[in-house]
């Protein structure tokens, strides 16, 4: 057991006796929507997980403890704390030592999920290298954790505020496949195709499993990033949101802004600019991205129980 790990009784049973459980991160908690709206969201996407007969394990830091599957309270504590700092892998042993609470980003979700035993994690959209980091050397952790953890992470692709031609040259260099489900273009957060294409394309969750299964049975340790294009119906259109990230980047640049204050100022002020709009697609698509993750988790799950039983 690793210290300072707290895993919940009911995800520490599920874990135990081989069922789908889905890691969800605590940063679209703490800083993806305004209070209660976060709050609300959060409750939705363990709804889903449940009702696709999953297990979620919503993770942050709490109180110095890295926290696998939170309670009620928790999830209220996080939402109406607009304070509480992000944690991404290099922030985990300051939280730690100085017991505080901390929302986790996707790299640091992944790092918790895979210390709990976790594969299969829901997320939004992840970073990666952002515009002008030719310049800059602005690049998120999240594609270095897809690189060294073994954890799956299906998302709507990268978000709309970065270079995502550099973001997907950057994954292909680190060995991190990208899956399209049920897709043949990447889809860029807010909109249903970025103009690039992933690896392959799956249509079923089973496929899926499939290839996580021969991946990490292999020893070829690291992430799987799926995309999961956000719903037709909630999807924005492409050439007014580019219109939009590109007057909200500009803004940045002439205030200052920079650093991990980049991506919740970017997309902070793109929901004020879309008058909204933005806000409601980034619920849609991040709870389609928990429906597909339980159900590739607990087509995992079926796999690896036929694998030990096989074995024996």
């Amino acid at each position: 057991m690793r210290p300072h790990l707290r895993i919940s009784e009911e995800v520490r049973q599920a874990l135990d006796a081989g069922k789908p459980v889905v890691a969800l991160e605590s940063t679209i908690i703490s800083h993806g929507f305004p209070y209660p709206a976060n709050v609300e969201s959060a409750r939705e996407c363990e709804r889903i997980a449940r009702e696709e007969g999953a297990v979620p394990a919503t993770i942050a830091v709490i109180g110095g403890q890295l926290a696998v599957g939170l309670s009620d309270d928790e999830i209220e504590r996080l939402g109406s704390n607009r304070d509480t700092p992000k944690a991404s892998r290099r922030d985990l042993p300051m939280l730690i030592a100085s017991g505080s609470d901390g929302a986790t980003t996707v790299a640091g979700t992944m790092a918790v999920a895979a210390m709990a035993g976790i594969g299969v994690f829901a997320t939004g959209g992840i970073g990666g290298v952002h515009r002008g980091a030719e310049r800059s050397m602005d690049i998120s952790a999240d594609l270095e954790e897809l690189a060294r953890t073994s954890v799956a992470v299906v998302s709507a692709g990268a978000k709309s505020v970065l270079d995502i031609g550099l973001t997907l040259e950057y994954l292909e260099t680190r060995g991190v496949p990208v899956l399209g489900y049920r897709t043949d273009a990447l889809p860029a957060f807010y909109t249903r195709d970025s103009g690039f294409d992933v690896d392959a394309r799956f249509d079923t969750p089973d496929e899926i499993a499939a290839v996580l299964q021969a991946k990490w049975a292999t020893g070829l340790h690291g992430g799987v990033l799926i995309t999961n294009p956000i719903p037709a119906e909630h999807a924005l259109d492409a050439d007014e949101i580019e219109a939009i990230i590109t007057q909200a980047l500009a803004e940045a640049r002439e205030t200052g802004v920079r650093g991990k204050a980049i991506t919740p100022y970017l997309l902070a002020r793109i929901h004020e600019l879309t008058g909204g709009a933005s806000e409601a697609a980034n619920k849609a698509l991040v709870w389609s991205n928990v429906r597909v993750a339980a159900q590739i988790a607990a087509a995992l799950a079926v796999r690896s129980g036929t694998s030990r039983i096989a074995g024996r």
